[in-house]
This record gives structure tokens, sequence and C-alpha cells, in this order.
């Protein structure tokens, strides 16, 4: 039977699968105007996800003009997860076997009209499809750091539905996230391919000696007058979560120079991660467990 659009959208949960930095502030998006059901395999981090929210989620709410927020729950069964949800949104680690078991998880378990979508940063939803019966129904949504930076790409898997793509860029902007359709599949999608390239020559800035995270920070936010510069930005991210980023691309262009990814490796074989672990390119961060 062909895919048929999900209805009762409002009295439906939408379903984050991952509890991690993007994962909660993706259900905190949701949360502003009803039910969101976060599942990870690891209670605490789910826990620690459906708090993130409940801080959050009437400022944010008020913020987007919404009267009734709602509330996120953690879940640890993914079939309990996703009964019901109209949405459910992948949100785990930057490893595409990963992705593909999850996503051929989520077609056996998920609701017959659920829109299935991945807020993978670097590897479009063709490549992890291959277990979907229907294939309309998925595509890449991904998410930047909302709900400061709340655009949101959206790019079809190949066969992804078109009245699919309809429904989000109509109903996405209700939850405080601006969509853009890529019209064609791109690794990095529209604005991650332009920060690649920024965050990828300030690595090679540093990494050939010529500066340092401080002094490239500080320039960019002297001549931009942003916050926060590309190395704290990388910080907060995860210097893993970059790597495996950085390694992707390189994967698909050879010729990209080996001198940002080697940085980073450094960092991360020495287990300063950014944010999470204390210690990044910035060691004043404290402990954070």
């Amino acid at each position: 039977m062909p895919f048929v659009l999900p209805t009762g959208i409002g009295a439906r949960p939408v379903t984050v699968v991952g509890a991690g930095a993007l994962g909660r502030r993706i259900a905190l998006m949701f949360a502003t105007r009803g039910r969101v059901r976060i599942y990870d395999p690891a209670r605490q981090t789910a826990q620690d996800a459906v708090a993130y929210v409940a801080r959050h989620v009437g400022e944010t709410a008020r913020h987007v003009g919404s009267d009734t927020p709602g509330e996120a729950t953690a879940v640890t069964d993914l079939g309990e997860a996703v009964a019901d949800a109209w949405l459910v949104v992948e949100a785990v680690p930057e490893r595409l076997e990963l992705k593909r078991r999850i996503f051929a998880d989520l077609d056996e378990t998920a609701p017959g009209d659920a829109i299935l979508a991945s807020n993978s940063s670097s590897y479009p939803t063709s490549q992890f499809v291959d277990g979907v019966a229907h294939p309309e129904r998925v595509l890449n949504m991904h998410f930047y750091m909302p709900p400061r930076q709340a655009a949101v790409d959206l790019m079809s898997c190949g066969k992804t539905g078109r009245d699919v793509l309809g429904l989000l860029l109509r109903e996405l902007p209700r939850y405080g996230v601006h969509p853009f359709e890529a019209h064609r599949e791109s690794t990095g999608f529209i604005f991650n391919r332009i920060w690649a390239a920024i965050k990828r020559e300030s690595l090679a800035v540093v990494a050939e000696g010529v500066s340092t995270p401080r002094d490239v920070d500080r320039m960019w936010q002297i001549n931009t007058g942003l916050k926060s510069g590309p190395f704290r930005l990388m910080d907060k991210v995860g210097l893993d979560v970059v790597l495996d980023i950085e390694n992707h691309y390189a994967d698909e262009n050879p010729a990209l120079p080996a001198g940002p990814r080697e940085l980073l490796r450094r960092h991360v074989d020495a287990g300063h991660l950014g944010v999470k672990t204390g210690r990044g390119f910035y060691d004043d961060y404290g402990a954070q467990g």
C-alpha cells in the first residue's frame, strides 16, 4: 500500500531518537506545542534531556507564540517511544551503520503513517533507506542549534513524497523553526557546506601554526559581531562529532587537507572533546558531569 500522510497531528506526539546535545534541543522545540517522547537506551541520558526541556520549554514556548506548551517524557523502549507518533526524528551519532539499523527498526515499529526524519548533518538519507519499505516517508531534517539557531534543512532521500516535504514546510514554523529545502542531494546541505569551509580553514590556520584558537575566535568576534568564534562553537558541538563529520567529507573528497583532521584527532585521542568533557580547544569549562 502507498504511504499516506499522518492525520490528527495536533493530538499525536513527536518522537526524538537520541538524547544528546541536539536531540534534547530538537525535543524542546516540538514540546513548545505538544507531547514529545525522547528515546535513548541510556536511561539517565534520556532523563537529563527531559529535565533540559522542562527548564526551557516555558520561555521557548512564549518566544514562538505558544500559550500551551507540552512536555517531554523519557522512554527506553523503542516500540513504546514511537507508538502513535506522527513524526520520528533520529538524532544519534554520525555513524552510517548505526543509522541504517535504526531506520530499519523504525520502519518496523513506527506507525505506518509516521514520517521518519534524520537529523544527520553529513549523511543523506538515501544511504540508509535500504531496509525501509516506504522510502517516500523518509528524509533529512537537519537542525542546527535551536532555539537560537532555528533554521532546518529538509532534503529528500530521492524518493521522499512531495506531500511529505510540503507538510513539513507548513508545519515546522509552528514550532519556532524555519525550514529550507535543499532542491538536490548535497552532503552538508545548505548552511553546513558554508560552515564546513569556515571551520576547516580555521582548523588549518591553527594546524599550520599561523595562529591560535583564541586569536582566531577573537578576530571572528571583532569582524562579525558574533558572540562565539569557530573554536568555541566546535567545542560546544563536540570535537568527536566534528571529526566524524570531517572524516566523512574527506571520504567523499580525498583532496581535502589532512591537517585539520589531524589537529582534531589529537584532541579526541587525548579525551578533550570540548564542553562535554570540560576541555577541548579551551580548558575553561570545568567538569560537565
